[in-house]
């Protein structure tokens, strides 16, 4: 192991450790979020069936149509140069607050290309602005989506968003879903307003969110994903930041069978829709990333270059948190401007 990734792995640990507020939540099957019964005798029975039937009908599972309540509204922090669009979700979760939601606008011009920025699990409400003004420097607008159960779309008594990434099947499945439908209402509000080009930023969770939706949605022209997987569950199981969750789910599933259960929201199952495509891609992924395993990432890469996609990869010596760090941070900022710059304006 050489100096420089022993030295991010214990930035990596460091930066895990400071984040008391996981709580290992118990199992649930959740089926009645998914159109199930949570009185259903098996479980997984009704789950292999489902899974199955939905990735056979993904187009008709993250169809919405445009919503009817778009507003934007002044900022709190208007000097800061971005207003706030709000809109109800597709998807109507048990929480009203996370039925709503908020997207932070940064125009760079009231046309030319947008994109849709998708933060990472637990991202708080100033997160990922930097990227936004970066984009606006290059003549892009940035909408900056809050993902469901994050900041003002938390559910009350509530300190992370445990319903996107967490031991309820069910839930995690519905709230993921409700992640791609409402970053398509927020696409179809921008092509509305008569944006041009259209494109996605996506950052872990949200990368995830991100190429599932580009594989649904013609209006996105090009993405940029920032930490990329294969299969969901992997994630979970094998990743540092979500240990937890999988200390409560191995209780109950195994990782065979949570591979099948939430393969809906995976990107790997979707990757043979991008054969053909005329989108473009760019993958970024970390050499000593204790999360996003890069074998897993090496596995998706090789799988989209297969589809004959037009896609690059951009590979960075750093770990997951690290990424924020310069001289990464600057290395992929610049790879994302000069792609995103080529292929939308």
């Amino acid at each position: 192991m050489s100096w420089l990734e022993q030295r991010i792995r214990r930035y990596e640990h460091r930066r895990w450790t400071t984040d008391d507020n996981r709580r290992v939540r118990p199992f649930d099957w959740g089926l009645q979020h998914i159109g199930g019964s949570a009185n259903d005798s098996e479980p997984r029975k009704f789950l292999s069936g489902w899974a199955s039937e939905t990735l056979a009908h993904s187009d008709a599972w993250f169809k919405t149509d445009p919503a009817t309540d778009y507003a934007l509204h002044a900022s709190e922090n208007g000097a800061h140069g971005d207003r706030v669009l709000t809109f109800t979700s597709a998807i109507t979760s048990p929480w009203p607050e996370n039925n709503r939601v908020h997207a932070r606008l940064f125009a760079a011009s009231k046309s030319g290309p947008a994109v849709v920025v998708l933060p990472q699990w637990n991202a708080m409400w100033d997160v990922q602005v930097k990227i936004c003004r970066w984009l606006n420097r290059l003549g892009i607008t940035a909408l900056r989506l809050s993902m469901p159960y994050h900041d003002r779309r938390m559910a009350p008594r509530h300190e992370r968003a445990d319903q996107l990434v967490g031991p309820n099947i069910g839930l995690t499945l519905q709230a993921n879903r409700q992640a791609v439908v409402d970053v398509r209402r927020s696409l179809q509000w921008l092509a509305r307003q008569g944006y041009g080009k259209l494109g996605l930023v996506g950052t872990s969770i949200g990368s995830a969110v991100g190429f599932i939706t580009m594989a649904h949605e013609p209006l996105v022209h090009a993405g940029v994903f920032l930490h990329v997987s294969t299969y969901f569950a992997d994630v979970v199981r094998t990743g540092m930041n979500t240990a937890h969750v999988w200390e409560s789910l191995r209780t109950g599933v195994s990782a065979d069978e949570l591979r099948r259960f939430w393969s809906p929201i995976s990107p790997f199952p979707y990757v043979p829709r991008m054969r053909g495509s005329r989108q473009k891609m760019l993958m970024v992924s970390a050499r000593y990333d204790p999360t996003f395993w890069p074998q897993f990432s090496e596995e998706i890469i090789r799988e989209v270059r297969k589809t004959g996609m037009e896609s690059e990869v951009l590979w960075l010596p750093c770990g997951h948190y690290s990424l924020e760090l310069a001289p990464f941070s600057y290395a992929a900022a610049l790879r994302m401007g000069s792609f995103l710059f080529r292929n939308l304006a």
